[in-house]
């Protein structure tokens, strides 16, 4: 009975290893991921001739050129959008279609404003497509002396709010921060001394801004004249004045019943002058 269930044994085994000997190699391999797609190369926007940016110099009031290069690597055409922020870039067409694997270069022309001061100024080329923005950084050299120049004009006093009412005037190429100083001097001496103090505001070449300064407690009854000295780093100091008579009825009534008191007291002096002469000159008559 061992005998034959071993060999009964055998006999299966045999066959087992008959089955796996004659299966297929692929039918135990585990099947490798079929490789992922290369991602497509983006599109890309830069300063021509590959320059890390676009730079321009010229005088104020010029007009000038550069290119934009647009590169599309993918298969299909790419529309691009341009504009230009920070300083005035135009181009002869906004919109872009950039055909499959081509390189479009594209021109753009700067106007620097007429009033632009000299030195450096920056912007931004933006070109948009498929959902994404790209900037290329703008720099701008202005050339040109460069002069501060600051006036103030126009300088009004209101007697009956006590506000001050002037002009700034930026003469020169350079953008100022003005300081102001405010002086007035009345019959009496000074009514008001205001040391120079920085103004919240930047003035541009060529701008003129109308401000007012605030005078809290004016003299109720003076004559008095208002100086506005103007700073700005590198320009010479420039001053305006203005003239203002200060009445307020209060203080004209208050003066008059002054005057009134001070006519009747002399007015009454006067009169005891003249009776005590009159007294005199009888008394002597009688003597």
């Amino acid at each position: 009975m061992r005998t034959a269930a071993a060999t009964g044994l055998l006999a299966v085994a045999t066959a087992l290893t008959g089955a796996v000997a004659t299966t297929p190699a692929h039918a135990h391999a585990v099947a490798a991921p079929a490789p992922a797609p290369a991602a497509p190369a983006s599109w890309t926007a830069a300063a021509a001739a590959g320059r890390p940016y676009a730079y321009l110099e010229g005088p104020a009031g010029s007009v000038l050129q550069d290119t934009l290069s647009l590169t599309n690597p993918a298969t299909r055409p790419l529309t691009v959008r341009l504009d230009g922020r920070g300083a005035p870039v135009s181009f002869a067409v906004r919109t872009v279609t950039v055909p499959a694997r081509t390189r479009a270069d594209v021109p753009f022309a700067v106007t620097v404003p007429a009033d632009a001061a000299p030195g450096e100024h920056r912007g931004t080329v933006r070109a948009t497509a498929a959902g994404r923005e790209v900037r290329v950084d703008l720099r701008l050299r202005v050339s040109g002396p460069r002069l501060a120049a600051l006036t103030v004009e126009d300088v009004r006093v209101d007697t009956a709010t006590g506000t001050l009412r002037y002009t700034l005037v930026n003469r020169g190429t350079t953008v100022l921060a003005p300081h102001l100083a405010v002086r007035a001097e009345g019959v009496l001496g000074t009514v008001l001394d205001r040391p120079g103090r920085p103004l919240p505001l930047v003035l541009k070449p060529g701008r003129r801004v109308t401000r007012t300064e605030a005078w809290p407690d004016p003299p109720a009854l003076d004559s008095v004249t208002v100086r506005l000295t103007a700073t700005a780093e590198g320009a010479a100091p420039a001053t305006a004045r203005a003239e203002a008579s200060f009445t307020s009825g209060p203080a004209v009534a208050g003066a008059a019943g002054l005057l009134l008191l001070a006519a009747g007291g002399g007015g009454h002096a006067v009169r005891r002058r003249a009776r005590s002469r009159t007294q005199r000159a009888t008394a002597g008559a009688h003597t």
